[in-house]
């Protein structure tokens, strides 16, 4: 798998709710920061986001909003309404004017993934990825989120499974989206990955965790001098190669202890370092906290 592909399997999302919203007249509405993803699609109408002090963005109907982790923030179809504080809910949710149909009409809701590595999500990828309906490439999702609605809106055998299969198709199809140039796009792994040179080197470091890379030799890898591959890849994954090996070696490692018994010697092992000794001494630098004390913590 590439790199990327290693990031969603371990992270592993999955849909855990999505609901109707809609809306009719002047109405607003704000809501407290949550440590999720989620995800927003405008079906009909528009209206105004806005996260905490910047500024208000148009969304209109076709966009796709998807945010790695939730900061605080107002809906709103207009700027002078009162923004009602709301608190999240896995139920249909009607802003406005109660009677009558609505004039704007989106879709929510957000996705689980492991908890143990959370982090990743925010680190290595963009902090909010807005596609627009008038995007070329939206027309892929496009035709997820026509798929979405029909199995919603119908009362077909295993309609859940479906629709939740769907959204985990959407969210990988939103992470992966190539509608942003590596000029514009945030540090991260999206933008590395599309550059060839540091996409090389990623995908040796991921195919061999236990290799011990040098910079040297991942820059020969990646056809590059060592000052320049070194240069390039903290702008692009704002760590040096070493450090990002490290994080991901532990990544990897917090992954293993929270889905059960491992000895630390095959951990270490697996993961690049010569000893369990020299492995928890890493282990506590990064995390605070000995595997053991990790694990524990992670089974609770």
């Amino acid at each position: 798998m590439d790199p990327f592909s290693d990031l969603i399997g371990l992270l592993r999302p999955h849909a855990a709710v999505s609901k109707p919203i809609t809306g009719r007249g002047a109405w607003g509405a704000r809501y407290n920061a949550y440590d999720a993803p989620g995800f927003a699609i405008v079906l009909e109408g528009g209206c105004f986001l806005q996260f905490e002090d910047g500024e208000p963005v148009r969304l209109s109907a076709g966009d796709f909003i998807l945010i790695p982790s939730t900061p605080a923030f107002a809906l709103f179809s207009d700027p002078r309404a009162e923004r009602i504080l709301r608190e999240p809910t896995d139920q249909p949710v009607r802003h406005g004017e109660v009677e009558g149909e609505p004039d704007f009409r989106m879709l929510g809701g957000g996705f689980r993934i492991e908890p143990v590595n959370a982090a990743l999500l925010l680190a290595l990828l963009p902090g909010i990825i807005h596609i627009r309906a008038n995007e070329g490439e939206a027309d892929r999702l496009k035709r997820i989120v026509a798929l979405i609605i029909e199995e919603s809106v119908e009362d077909r055998p295993g309609r859940e499974p479906v629709v939740e299969r769907l959204l985990e198709v959407m969210l990988v199809e939103a992470l992966r989206w190539g509608g942003m140039n590596g000029e514009t796009m945030p540090s991260g792994m999206l933008r590395s990955m599309r550059d060839p040179s540091l996409a090389r080197a990623l995908r040796a470091m991921h195919a061999d965790v236990r290799e011990r890379w040098t910079v040297e030799g991942l820059a020969k890898l990646a056809g590059m001098s060592r000052s320049a591959f070194a240069a390039r890849f903290a702008e692009a994954l704002g760590a040096t190669p070493i450090d990002y090996l490290a994080q991901w070696r532990m990544a990897l490692a917090r992954d293993a202890l929270s889905r059960g018994d491992i000895s630390l010697d095959r951990l270490a092992g697996d993961i690049g370092y010569d000893s369990a000794s020299a492995f928890s001494t890493a282990f506590r630098r990064h995390n605070g906290c000995s595997p053991r004390e990790f694990g524990r913590s992670a089974g609770r």
